[in-house]
């Protein structure tokens, strides 16, 4: 038995890292540094409970590249919640958000707590008292270090932050860009809840149109008619599941933690969350086949396996059972580096999370910008080009004497709203990842999969912005 000890989760981002370095040009001392977590502040500080007791609380913010300013990246709340960990969601931060061309350098924070186990004013206390240290130490700000919000938190936790910013920061006109993934009343955007969910499908939608790359996996291009199976019917998996069904996919197995459901032809997401919401369960979904166990599903015979919930969920164990040919990364590391190495060996593609669930970052990042226009996406637009439309139709059913119907009047005729806009900038946005690192891979055929060409993409553009700026010859 091998006594070599399994890499912690920061040692695993570097080992991915590593043997991205190999395909690029760059120097030692420069990789060095990308590779580094700049700042790690560890914190520690009480809170009264309810019942009158104090409790120590460990929490950390790591920003781990100042290439660009702000650093980004969520804040978690776990019990899991250790430097390691934070460090490695940081730096993951970096090279997402290089990937798809957003202009942030990478950060993370964490609080070692279990939400369940505290009430919404003790959760409260926490959260504020968090961002209180921050401020302390210049740990946040809109052109500092703005956080989101990541598992164990939302809206609420992100409304708690901006107000303590507000309340230490008087006076700061941009003070609402501190954190995104804020409710909509206090800042936040139209279209950042369904993002992740939506950059999956717009990411796994170019790849589909990819001729020679289906032509490799045996499949037609395009979405339509493929099978889909998606694990986790949170968020993120939810809305995998909405937008690849609204386009043509047959979604044909769920799984969640209680268990997983098989239909051959077809589960509609929506009713499947409400037969949830009544029995408690997924299972006994009318019309679908209950599987053993919850794992089963990412066994079974598919075009497109969606994992959106756990990490490490594919190991070396069951990857060899795993059936799909393309394989969606929705979840943060769902896959083992042993997994990934079987997947290459059986001509699996893997669309890897670092890249393909940057649609919360993309979509946070336009909420950042909104937030320092001072102006709602579409408003100052919206009402001339409906009555441009207006104009040009009536010109167009003049000279033509044909009228357009009304639900096609109504598409021409309609001005982009914010949610319109969102959603275009991240199609824009995931489309244009997706074919650079495809381009990658095309101009170096010894790359062995998307993961490190991903890596690729993000080390270049990371490493050029610490040249430009002086830092590196």
């Amino acid at each position: 038995m091998s006594s070599q000890k399994p890499y912690s989760f920061f040692q695993s981002v570097e080992r991915s890292f590593d043997k991205a370095a190999k395909f690029t040009q760059w120097e030692s001392g420069l990789l060095e540094q990308i590779k580094a977590c700049n700042s790690i502040y560890s914190m520690r500080f009480p809170v009264k409970m309810d019942d009158g007791r104090i409790e120590v609380i460990e929490a950390y913010r790591i920003q781990h590249s100042q290439h660009k300013t702000p650093c980004k990246g969520g804040i978690r709340f776990s019990m899991a919640v250790n430097q390691d960990e934070v460090m490695a969601l940081a730096s993951l931060m970096t090279y997402k958000c290089a990937i798809v061309n957003v202009p942030f350098g990478g950060a993370k924070g964490g609080i070692k707590i279990s939400p369940r186990n505290h009430s919404a004013y003790e959760l409260e206390k926490i959260t504020r008292r968090y961002t209180a240290e921050l401020v302390k130490k210049n740990f946040i700000g809109p052109g500092i270090d703005v956080p989101a919000p990541d598992y164990g938190t939302g809206e609420r936790e992100m409304s708690w932050i901006v107000d303590t910013y507000q309340s230490l920061k008087p006076g700061d006109i941009d003070s609402a860009g501190c954190v995104t993934g804020k409710p909509i009343t206090q800042g936040g955007v139209r279209g950042r809840r369904e993002a992740t969910g939506l950059g999956v499908f717009f990411g796994i939608r170019e790849v589909c149109n990819m001729e020679p790359v289906m032509a490799k996996l045996g499949l037609k291009t395009g979405i339509e008619g493929k099978t889909v199976i998606v694990q986790g019917l949170g968020n993120v998996g939810y809305f995998c599941a909405k937008f690849f069904r609204e386009h043509g996919a047959i979604i044909v197995s769920i799984a969640e933690y209680e268990g997983a459901i098989y239909k051959a032809d077809g589960i509609n997401e929506e009713e499947l969350f409400q037969h949830r919401k009544a029995t408690g369960s997924i299972l006994n979904f009318p019309g679908a086949t209950n599987l053993a166990k919850n794992g089963d599903a990412l066994e079974l015979a598919c075009d497109i396996l969606i994992p959106a919930a756990l990490e490490n969920v594919i190991d070396a164990e069951n990857a060899p059972n795993v059936k799909a040919k393309i394989i969606a990364e929705a979840a943060n590391g769902p896959l083992t580096p042993e997994a990934d190495e079987i997947f290459v060996e059986k001509g699996i593609l893997v669309v890897p999370d670092m890249y393909l669930n940057a649609g919360g970052v993309t979509v946070s990042y336009f909420e950042w910008l909104k937030n320092l226009s001072h102006v709602r996406y579409g408003r100052m637009e919206k009402r001339f080009t409906e009555n441009m439309n207006a104009h040009i139709l009536n010109q167009i059913e003049g000279l033509t004497g044909k009228t357009v119907g009304p639900k096609d009047k109504e598409f021409i005729m309609h001005g982009a709203e914010e949610i319109d806009l969102v959603h275009s900038g991240l199609e824009e946005t995931m489309i244009n990842a997706t074919r650079e690192i495809m381009e990658i891979m095309e101009a170096n055929p010894t790359i062995p999969d998307m993961r490190t060409a991903a890596y690729v993409s993000a080390i270049n553009k990371v490493a050029i912005s610490y040249t430009e700026l002086g830092i590196f010859p």
